[in-house]
């Protein structure tokens, strides 16, 4: 007799309870002696978000991370074109739900992981875990476990800082692109005042109230909806992920990351074979329309942005109007 998915779900979570039990601790790059602690979310926490039904799918096998288990959407048929969702910092899978219905119905296939620190999946207790290649790796060896092909990598705030680093490890797997607001910083031009405004402020948080921010920036949102944002984190000990992001933007030419970063734009500018769109949410002071137009050149053949007077840095949040047009540019 086959499951049923709660059974699974239960089964999968008793599963991690176990590893849990047993390897509770993860070991801190760089530094063999050093251990830290792994927290994962009460899935209580996480059950009845509003407009949100998709259930939490577990990766806990992929190489150079074990103990540590990746939950990620991952909705229609098996077989079908994918669209690859990377949410980035504060937010998690949870961002897109106003966009994979649409995705959906394009007879496709939605695969959203959460980073490691955010959202339904594993939280390292410690900041230093945190690192560019920590991230960015995690995401290479999730695609390849998953063995994505035919792949729309949809990409904001970090999910386009290490999303459109991937396709040039891998340029077969992936096909389109819609790329909201984002960045490729190479650390060769000074970051922009909005960003270091902003890394200010989130380093003067280190228990940052996330459900209030996106209320603020995202002012159609419920107060259900504001909540969902926080529910990942019963404490700021949880917020290791959170708070470390704004400090991994490479900021110089040797930072970790920039090197990377080049090659990725490189490749975008010279490589990139597939079709693109870019969808700008204009009310963003940080990553707006400067920052995209800029990014724009840099992509091969990518086709004037659409954009978007109301919406703000989290563009998914007006994703109703957003991915249509989006899929509209790319045929489908």
């Amino acid at each position: 007799m086959g499951l049923s998915g709660s059974e699974t779900h239960q089964q999968s979570q008793r599963l991690r309870e176990g590893i849990r039990f047993t390897q509770p601790m993860l070991r801190v790059e760089n530094d063999r002696d050093h251990m830290t602690k792994i927290l994962q979310t009460p899935p209580e926490r996480l059950a009845n978000v509003p407009g949100f039904p998709y259930r939490a799918h577990d990766r806990a096998d992929l190489p150079g991370y074990a103990g540590l288990s990746m939950a990620y959407v991952d909705e229609g048929p098996a077989t079908a074109p994918v669209f690859l969702c990377l949410h980035g910092q504060p937010t998690w899978g949870y961002l897109y739900r106003r966009m994979i219905p649409h995705f959906l119905a394009t007879g496709g296939r939605v695969v959203a992981p959460d980073f490691f620190g955010f959202g339904r999946s594993d939280k390292p207790a410690e900041d230093a875990v945190y690192t560019f290649d920590f991230h960015r790796n995690s995401l290479i060896a999730f695609v390849r476990a998953l063995d994505l092909k035919d792949v729309t990598l949809v990409v904001q705030d970090w999910g386009g800082l290490l999303g459109l680093t991937l396709p040039m490890e891998m340029p077969e797997r992936f096909s389109r692109l819609i790329v909201m607001n984002t960045a490729l910083p190479t650390g060769e031009v000074p970051l922009p005042k909005g960003f270091l405004d902003w890394r200010a402020f989130s380093n003067s948080q280190p228990d940052m109230a996330i459900g209030r921010l996106m209320a603020r920036a995202c002012p159609h949102l419920t107060a259900a909806e504001a909540a969902a944002y926080d529910a990942p984190y019963p404490d700021a000990s949880y917020k290791a992920g959170v708070r470390r992001f704004p400090n991994l933007v490479p900021e110089f030419p040797d930072s970790d990351g920039a090197a990377i970063e080049r090659a990725a734009r490189d490749f975008w500018r010279n490589t990139w074979t597939g079709r693109s769109v870019m969808a700008i949410g204009m009310a963003d002071p940080v990553l707006g329309a400067p920052v995209m137009r800029a990014l724009q050149r840099d992509i091969r053949d990518c086709p004037p942005p659409l954009e978007f007077a109301e919406a703000g840095h989290f563009v998914q949040e007006w994703g109703d109007a957003v991915a249509p047009a989006a899929l509209a540019v790319l045929g489908g």
